[in-house]
């Protein structure tokens, strides 16, 4: 079998960046598509973040609060993209918020109110892995509510956001949206990886049983709380690094903050990837 053209130690020593190294490879004919792809990623992202830290700037100078909420299946995503968006931020103005199940104490509480205390302060931008939209969703899926409490918390979702934008609070909400082909092929990846077993649980393992159960409390969950105020932005995220950059494209487009106009890349979120959610839309989950 024919050995198709390499590169030679001396080929790399006549190199001094990636620009002569991909120049070079081209020459070649040596294929490299997969590379190109993740050094323009890592280049977009790197742009996108520095906008991210003038944002955030912006908000603690001007004590701004803004809530970006991350909801979404198993496996969508919603860890990695945060991690991208905090990974330069300051973290004196910014929290990450990933509440564990309530305790017995706060099972006897407003279900809103160990969600008040985690909203952010003025200057603050927090991100939220999950949020009360757990009572949306999951929580019916796996029987972890009652009948009554999940049809009160969706009769007081819309208002208790409604008081929230009233009082100045930007909420940005994001579901990201996966195939069950590829959430089954992540969930298989988590597995095999001994860095990634911890986040596989048995709530994953009935995401792929449970899939038409889980549409149905989403299409519910969408139809009554996506708002003029509080919309449900949805994310197509079978590709997680394209819709990890145009999520920042998103939360970077609602906001005129200091020195947005010498960004150097683009700022407006890809239509394609990134919605307003519609009922006429038709979602990768």
């Amino acid at each position: 079998m024919k050995e198709g053209p390499k590169l030679t130690i001396s080929d790399f020593q006549s190199i001094e960046s990636n620009e002569e190294l991909i120049e070079l490879v081209k020459k070649k004919g040596i294929s490299i598509e997969k590379v190109e792809a993740k050094i323009k990623y890592e280049n977009e992202l790197k742009l996108l973040q520095v906008e991210l830290v003038k944002l955030q700037q912006w908000i603690a100078k001007n004590n701004k609060r803004v809530a970006v909420i991350f909801e979404g299946r198993d496996a969508a995503g919603k860890g990695g993209s945060i991690r991208r968006f905090t990974e330069h931020l300051n973290p004196r103005t910014m929290r990450l918020v990933a509440l564990n199940k309530p305790t017995e104490v706060e099972k006897g509480q407003w279900y809103f109110q160990r969600y008040i205390k985690e909203l952010p302060n003025p200057g603050e931008i927090v991100f939220f892995d999950r949020s009360w939209y757990n009572r949306a969703v999951v929580e019916p899926v796996m029987g972890f509510c009652t009948e009554g409490q999940y049809k009160n918390f969706l009769v007081q979702v819309p208002e208790f956001e409604h008081m929230l934008y009233e009082d100045g609070v930007v909420i940005i909400k994001f579901w990201l949206s996966i195939s069950k082909t590829e959430q089954l092929r992540r969930f298989n990846a988590r597995n095999n990886n001994p860095l990634k077993r911890w986040k596989f649980s048995p709530v994953d393992k009935k995401g792929q049983e449970l899939w038409d159960k889980y549409t149905f409390y989403k299409d519910e969950m969408f139809s009554k709380t996506h708002t003029t105020y509080s919309p449900w932005i949805v994310v197509k995220t079978n590709d997680k690094k394209k819709a990890r950059v145009e999520c920042m494209r998103h939360v970077l487009s609602q906001f005129n903050y200091e020195g947005k106009e010498e960004s150097k890349t683009i700022l407006n979120p890809d239509p394609n990837v990134v919605m307003r959610y519609y009922r006429s839309v038709n979602h990768l989950d």
